[in-house]
């Protein structure tokens, strides 16, 4: 879940490891050589002349990410790796896809972004790979490691943290935010003003709806344990405003009780593709006792869509609006891919 542990998940980088310290500075001094071979490469390309120290004086400019640490830029980013698949899609949304040079394994969206250099995992991206890329901007979330921050600004690689933690208008605000990073500040507004508005829309036509099916996200359940998204979670915002009702917004967070889903007994179960849970749970106790699984009215959906927090959850607004009250013909509203 983004921004489930927050800043908490950055200062817990570097605890419960132990590193020799020695094999740790070998590490260093050869990421701060690679560095120092790029910048001369730099130079050479330049005919000599530093672009980066030229282009400073009034053009410098500072952003505050989302932990209010000040990013400090003498130009405008040109060459981004994202760490963060959310923050890559935001990236292609407000329309500066073309910046980006690298990304992670799990940045899979839009579908070019597949012809860019991963530099891997979420949590263990490859420091050389991103130097490598010679990036003036690494875009990072709250799954960032602390040690790999420190690395990257000790070689003088700014980092920009962007967190939404549980409210929807967070993503407004982090749109906004890399919209004033990248001095695309009016398109980037006017981006998210137009999200914001496609989403009320929806809203407006299915608030009045009645009944409202009761509705269980269920991220995990058997022996993987049973989460869900209690009623300060994002999804649970979605529920609502697809026009459902979570039984789960008897809780904060995401553990829930068993024994309180088979009380609730939900209408409708909504789980992410690729497991088969709908068979599943058919013969799975005591999740087979539960009307939707014996109704059949347990739906797979594309979980990117719901839990990665971005542009793209009005298409999964859409699609869960589509399983609560498929007999409703939305007005004034278009898919496509969230932009």
């Amino acid at each position: 879940m983004q921004g489930a542990t927050g800043l908490n998940t950055i200062h817990r980088g570097t605890c419960g490891r132990k590193q020799n310290s020695k094999s740790r500075m070998a590490v260093m001094f050869a990421l701060l050589l690679l560095a120092s071979f790029l910048g001369e490469i730099n130079l050479l390309e330049a005919g000599g002349k530093n672009e980066l120290s030229s282009s400073a004086s009034s053009d410098a400019y500072i952003v505050y990410d989302s932990y209010q640490r000040p990013v400090r830029f003498n130009r405008v980013p040109s060459r981004i790796v994202s760490c963060a698949p959310n923050m890559t899609e935001i990236l292609f949304f407000i329309g500066e896809g073309k910046r980006l040079v690298g990304r992670t394994d799990w940045c899979n969206w839009p579908e070019e972004v597949k012809n860019i250099p991963s530099v891997g995992g979420l949590q263990d991206p490859s420091i050389e790979t991103i130097v490598s890329l010679q990036p003036d901007l690494v875009l990072a979330s709250s799954h960032f490691q602390k040690e790999t921050l420190q690395i990257l600004e000790s070689l003088r690689i700014p980092v920009f943290v962007g967190v939404v933690h549980r409210q929807y208008a967070e993503v407004f605000d982090l749109i906004r935010k890399l919209g004033a990073l990248l001095r695309e500040e009016e398109k980037a507004t006017r981006k998210a003003e137009e999200l914001s508005r496609r989403i009320e829309r929806i809203r407006t036509q299915t608030q009045p709806l009645s009944p409202k099916p009761t509705v269980y996200y269920m991220i995990s359940f058997g022996d993987e344990g049973d989460y869900t998204a209690g009623k300060d979670t994002h999804i649970s915002q979605l529920i609502r405003w697809a026009g459902g009702i979570n039984i789960a917004d008897d809780i904060t967070g995401w553990r829930y009780s068993r024994e309180a889903l088979i009380l609730k007994n939900p209408d409708i179960i909504l789980v992410g593709k690729g497991r088969n849970a709908p068979e599943q749970l058919k013969g799975l106790a005591p999740y087979r006792s539960l009307r939707a699984v014996q109704e059949g009215r347990v739906y797979e959906i594309d979980n990117d869509l719901i839990d990665r927090m971005g542009p793209r959850n009005i298409e999964g607004l859409l699609d869960i609006v589509h399983i609560l009250h498929p007999q409703l013909k939305l007005e004034g509203i278009d898919r496509g891919q969230g932009w």
